[in-house]
């Protein structure tokens, strides 16, 4: 049978409400008597009713997670954060997807109300698109992640710049001069932040970068594609010998039409991708080296951030841009391991 908070109290000598007290860190008592009632809980194996707890304190100790990212590539990492930050306090997380449809994210946001969540987190794939306008107006405390918000909201996302400015020099401290940048489409922001932070790095080493920034797909058909561009036929007298590629689709597919041509990587150019997606850098021949955003992290703050809003701590709006660190493989030449941002 489930030990109950009658048990716990009967073990330890005291009443029902002054076991309550001692376990939820309430009350006055003398210390000997909070420690004796905390040692029977453990002794027991007693854990709170969670239905009992919520109605006591006005909670349903749950967070719902609402994302539009429905391949998982970024929400899962900050799931996990999230879940992690939350289960330190004895919460739990409900996941919903909406798919970019409205209808759909009203639809989820009224079932994680009707189940009377704390507090939501909004994620998204792009940190220049806002959740559609339902979701921001909810009521709910609300955290945003990997998405804008309104100026007065909370949000955090990773590092961009930051990540950019590491790959860079990376390449610069190993000898590179000539480095290109392939990136996704113009019209994200991300792609326009690592993009001049890239060029920023490169003008503080006196360096100038190889020809202009080629924007497109974020695809490893974009990478094959230009890879046979720069390095193609008559082409590769004047190639660059390092390119940072502005995600770990396309630096594969860099990588596979170089190979096709026969271009040694790392031996004749260096490459370096962005995201650290495992399924696509470990994979890749040579392994990748890329920038992991640091997204398990990054959900964790946005949790711990979440929860003191919830009770009723003070949280500065704002953005939090959280650190990103390059993890080395073999496909730039070196033989270190992981470079902190």
């Amino acid at each position: 049978m489930r030990v109950t908070i009658r048990d716990v109290a009967l073990r330890s000598g005291v009443s029902v409400t002054t076991a309550s007290r001692a376990l939820n860190g309430e009350g006055r008592m003398a210390p000997e008597t909070r420690a004796r009632v905390q040692e029977a809980a453990k002794a027991l194996s007693y854990r709170p009713n969670s239905i009992a707890q919520g109605l006591v304190r006005k909670r349903s100790f749950t967070l719902g997670l609402l994302t539009n990212d429905t391949y998982g590539r970024f929400t899962l990492p900050v799931a996990s954060g999230l879940s992690s930050a939350a289960v330190d306090r004895g919460v739990s997380v409900l996941l919903a997807s909406y798919q970019d449809d409205p209808e759909l994210a009203r639809i989820n946001l009224q079932a994680l109300e009707d189940r009377q969540v704390d507090g939501l987190v909004l994620a998204g794939k792009r940190i220049d698109r806002a959740p559609h306008e339902s979701l921001r107006k909810s009521g709910i405390p609300t955290v945003h992640v990997m998405s804008a918000c309104d100026e007065d909201g909370i949000a955090f996302v990773p590092d961009d710049a930051g990540g950019a400015r590491i790959a860079t020099q990376h390449l610069l401290d190993l000898g590179r001069r000539s480095i290109a940048h392939v990136t996704g489409p113009a019209a994200f922001a991300a792609a326009c932040i690592r993009a001049e932070s890239y060029a920023r790095t490169l003008a503080d080493n006196d360096a100038t970068p190889w020809g202009d920034v080629i924007f497109g797909a974020w695809s490893e058909q974009h990478g094959f594609d230009i890879a046979r561009l720069l390095f193609g036929r008559n082409q590769a007298a004047c190639a660059p010998d390092a390119i940072f590629c502005g995600n770990d689709q396309i630096a594969r597919g860099m990588i596979d039409g170089l190979t096709h041509l026969g271009v040694s990587v790392p031996g004749d150019v260096a490459i370096v991708g962005f995201d650290n997606w495992e399924i696509f850098a470990a994979a890749t021949r040579p392994p990748l080296t890329t920038i992991d955003m640091g997204l398990v992290e990054l959900g964790r703050q946005a949790g711990l951030c979440l929860l003191d809003l919830i009770e009723g701590r003070e949280v500065p709006p704002g953005l939090t841009h959280t650190p990103s660190q390059l993890v080395i493989r073999q496909s730039c030449g070196a033989d270190k391991t992981v470079i902190a941002a």
